[in-house]
């Protein structure tokens, strides 16, 4: 899932504005749905005409073929996600989507089978046209289309949430030091080794060395702070333990819960909640803190976002 510039402008806008961001990736996931969905339906409909078979082997076999569809592809047509499939069995190579996909889809047919025999107040015929041309879908064959569908929207929905943060967490950082013009030696993103104190036995601890991801590093007074970003949901209180993994010096969230700050607070953890009225301004305030130079700005945020927007999301 690639989340366009433009999205990412737009979420990062909200952010800073102290809205919610959400429906800039609801909308992502809209637009991509049911451009799929079209696709889908002309493929469907075109394999539905080439056959003149009326079981439903028909599906299986144009869109189980390897040689046409990559194996996420298969496993999404037959009503898995690749991520269920790494979950279930641990690894996802080619042949193991395919075994999976294939046990599921048999599953699939047998459910839908019994579900057809039983049901007898509801009769479900799906017609699609295509080039003037229309194909009628029995009750079994709609609900497959309608699985693999349902399937894909929570694929897309679960790969944007994740781009979202991934995309938009460095850059909305990048843009907060662009607001206020701090000198970029001041600030850094990069990987950097961290110790982490874990129990040994009897009770000891042992000191072990990982790498660690760091959304962001602000530099003061020789010493690298540690900064930690998350577009978190109030109530999220997960989200924020991320500050003991990563030794977090800094914590910056869309939103948090009382429970959040108060965490944060017991773990001197400096903090910042953008979804409040000027919530970007207490970014000025951090930098006091760590004596980090800055220039404020009082000015007008738009024409600013779209500046620094323009320039580092061209």
């Amino acid at each position: 899932m690639n989340l366009t510039n433009e999205v990412i402008k737009n979420i990062i806008i909200r952010l800073i504005k102290g809205q919610d961001y959400r429906i800039e990736v609801v909308n992502l996931i809209n637009a991509q749905f049911l451009q799929y969905a079209i696709d889908f339906f002309r493929k469907v409909v075109e394999a539905k005409l080439n056959n003149k078979e009326i079981t439903i082997d028909w599906y299986r076999q144009e869109f189980g073929d390897i040689k046409k569809f990559k194996p996420q592809d298969i496993a999404i047509h037959y009503g898995l996600n690749k991520k269920t499939i790494t979950n279930m069995h641990r690894k996802a190579p080619k042949e193991v989507v395919i075994d999976a996909s294939n046990e599921h889809f048999d599953s699939l047919c047998e459910l839908i089978e019994n579900l057809v025999k039983n049901q007898n107040e509801v009769d479900i015929t799906l017609t699609i046209k295509f080039r003037g041309v229309s194909a009628d879908f029995s009750m079994s064959e709609s609900l497959i289309v309608i699985n693999t569908l349902a399937v894909k929207r929570a694929a897309l929905r679960g790969g944007a949430w994740s781009s979202a943060g991934k995309r938009t967490e460095k850059l909305l950082m990048k843009t907060l030091f662009e607001i206020y013009s701090v000198p970029v030696e001041f600030y850094a993103e990069q990987e950097t080794e961290i110790f982490v104190e874990t129990k040994a036995k009897k009770g000891s601890t042992k000191t072990t060395k990982v790498n660690r991801e760091i959304d962001y590093y602000f530099l003061s007074d020789g010493k690298q702070l540690r900064c930690e970003v998350k577009l978190m949901g109030t109530g999220n209180s997960e989200s924020a333990d991320a500050i003991y993994a990563r030794n977090s010096d800094i914590f910056i969230a869309d939103s948090l819960s009382e429970q959040n700050k108060e965490q944060l607070e017991d773990a001197d953890v400096a903090w910042i909640e953008l979804r409040t009225e000027n919530g970007y301004k207490k970014f000025a305030d951090l930098l006091r803190r760590f004596n980090i130079p800055f220039t404020d700005f009082n000015g007008d945020i738009d024409e600013k976002l779209k500046a620094i927007l323009d320039e580092i999301l061209p």
